[in-house]
C-alpha cells in the first residue's frame, strides 16, 4: 500500500481536493481524499508527499505515431504542402531500418512518460514498433495497425488479407496494458470496398478502429470533386480510385464505417451535418490542434464537439507534425485556439480541456472504465505536476495554473497501474 500526497489532487470526476492524497494498493486506487484522512486510514502505507504539486489522472494521448519520432524536424520545410509532406515522409520511412524506427519509437514513448502521458492511441504502418515501445517503457495504450496505401477497389480483398495477417500477428503480443486495433488511414487512401471489409471485421470481432478524417480543405476537394492532392499520382500509378463525391464524414457514414464507432482524428473541416453524423453514431474525435495549425489546416470546432456531447480527447499526432509530445501544452493551445475562433459562443474552461486530456481521451479509446479519473477501483494511472516554478506562482486556481502556466517540464512523476515509470531526480 502506498499514498501519493500533494497540495492539490484533481480527480477530474469531482472537484479538486486541497491537501489531498491518493491511496494505491497494487495497481488499483483504493481511496481518494484529504491527506490527513488517508494517512489515518492507512497508517502503514508508504507515503510520497510531493508538496506544492498537482496529482491528476495520467494524460491520454489518443492520437500519435510513435514510429515517426525519427523524423522530428526533418519535414518542417515541406509542411505547407500536405501532399509533398506525405510523400516525403514515406520516402524517409522506407530508408530507415527497423531498429532505427523502433529505437526512436521508444524515445517517443519515453518522452510521453516524462510528460505525464500514461496512455497512447498509437497508429503505425509498422505497428510492432509502437507496441514494443509502449511495452518497454511500461505505458498503457491501443496500437492501431495501419493499412498500406490501398485506394483501388480491385485489390481490396488481397489488401485486407495482408492487413488481417499483420493484425493477427500483432495481436499475439497484446498485454494487459497494450491492446491492438486497426486503422484504415483515410477516405482518400483506402478504397470503399476495403473500408467495408475492415468495418465488418472490427464490428464482428469487437476491434477498435481509428481513421484520419476531414483533416484539410485539400482532402475535401479530393474526396468531393477528385481535384488536386493525389489525383495525378493515382493516374500515374494507374490506380482506379473512385471519387466518393461527398464530404469525408458522409463517405464514412455511407460505407458503414461509423457503425464501428471509430475514433476520428482531426475533424477540422466538419460541417454541422457531419457533427450530427458523428454524434448520433457514437463515434469519437481525437483533437490535434497543434498539428493542424502547423500544417495551416485550420482550427477544428472544439467548442462544438463539447457542446454537442461528442466524446473528444487530445492528440499530439506525430513528432514530424508537432515536434513535441506535451499534453499540457496541447491543452493550452486547444483552449486558446477555441477562444480565438470567430464563431465561438463561449470560452472553453481549463477544467474542460483537462478533462479532454484525461477522461476524454480514455473515453475516446474505450478505456474509461479503467482510467481517466482518480476514483476508487480504477487503475492507478497518475501524473504529478510540480507547481513550484516562478511562472506558476501564485497558484490562485490549480486548473488554470496547469493549463496556462505549465508544460511537460513540470511533470515530476508518472505512474501506470500503480508502478512508477518516471520520477524526476
Amino acid at each position: 500500500m502506498k499514498i501519493l500526497a500533494a497540495d492539490h489532487v484533481l480527480p477530474v470526476s469531482s472537484e479538486p481536493i486541497a491537501k489531498g492524497a491518493v491511496a494505491i494498493d497494487g495497481s488499483t486506487i483504493t481511496a481518494v481524499g484529504s491527506r490527513d484522512d488517508l494517512m489515518r486510514q492507512f497508517p502503514e502505507a508508504r507515503v510520497s508527499d510531493f508538496g506544492s504539486a498537482a496529482i491528476l489522472p495520467g494524460f491520454v494521448n489518443c492520437h500519435s505515431h510513435l514510429e515517426i519520432t525519427a523524423m522530428r524536424g526533418a519535414l518542417d520545410s515541406v509542411e505547407h504542402d500536405f501532399r509533398s509532406w506525405l510523400l516525403k515522409l514515406n520516402e524517409i520511412r522506407t530508408g530507415l531500418t527497423p531498429d532505427e524506427i523502433e529505437g526512436f519509437a521508444i524515445v517517443g514513448a519515453t518522452e510521453g512518460a516524462r510528460a505525464g502521458v500514461t496512455c497512447f492511441g498509437d497508429i503505425g504502418r509498422f505497428g510492432e514498433h509502437g507496441l514494443r515501445a509502449l511495452k518497454q517503457v511500461g505505458l498503457r495504450g491501443v496500437v492501431f495497425q495501419e493499412t498500406e496505401f490501398s485506394p483501388d477497389n480491385s485489390t481490396a480483398e488481397s489488401d485486407f488479407a495482408k492487413l488481417q495477417k499483420k493484425f493477427e500477428s500483432l495481436r499475439a503480443d497484446e498485454t494487459e496494458l497494450v491492446e491492438v486495433g486497426l486503422s484504415p488511414h483515410s477516405p482518400y487512401t483506402v478504397s470503399r470496398r476495403l473500408f467495408e471489409l475492415i468495418t465488418d471485421f472490427c464490428i464482428g470481432g469487437n476491434i477498435k478502429l481509428t481513421v484520419h478524417a476531414a483533416e484539410s480543405a485539400d482532402e475535401d476537394a479530393l474526396v468531393l470533386r477528385g481535384e488536386g492532392f493525389f489525383t495525378d499520382f493515382y493516374k500515374r500509378m494507374d490506380l482506379a480510385w473512385d471519387v466518393p463525391g461527398c464530404p469525408p464524414i458522409e463517405f464514412l457514414s455511407r460505407t458503414g464505417v461509423l457503425r464501428a464507432k471509430p475514433l476520428l482524428a482531426h475533424c477540422v473541416t466538419v460541417s454541422d451535418s457531419d457533427l450530427e453524423l458523428i454524434r448520433s453514431s457514437g463515434s469519437t474525435i481525437a483533437h490535434c490542434p497543434k498539428s493542424n495549425a502547423k500544417f495551416g489546416h485550420g482550427f477544428a470546432p472544439f467548442e462544438k464537439f463539447l457542446d454537442l456531447g461528442i466524446l473528444v480527447g487530445l492528440g499530439s499526432d506525430s513528432m514530424a507534425s508537432n515536434n513535441l509530445c506535451d499534453l499540457l501544452e496541447e491543452s493550452r493551445f486547444a483552449v486558446l485556439a477555441a477562444r480565438n475562433r470567430p464563431d465561438r459562443k463561449r470560452f472553453i474552461s481549463s477544467h474542460e480541456v483537462l478533462e479532454a486530456a484525461t477522461l476524454g481521451g480514455a473515453k475516446a479509446l474505450g478505456l474509461d472504465q479503467k482510467i481517466g479519473t482518480l476514483e476508487v477501483g480504477k487503475e492507478a494511472d497518475i501524473a504529478v505536476v510540480s507547481l513550484t516554478s516562478a511562472a506558476q506562482t501564485p497558484v490562485n486556481d490549480v486548473e488554470n495554473a496547469l493549463v496556462f502556466s505549465s508544460n511537460a517540464r513540470a511533470v515530476v512523476a508518472t505512474f501506470v497501474g500503480g508502478g512508477e515509470v518516471f520520477r524526476s531526480r
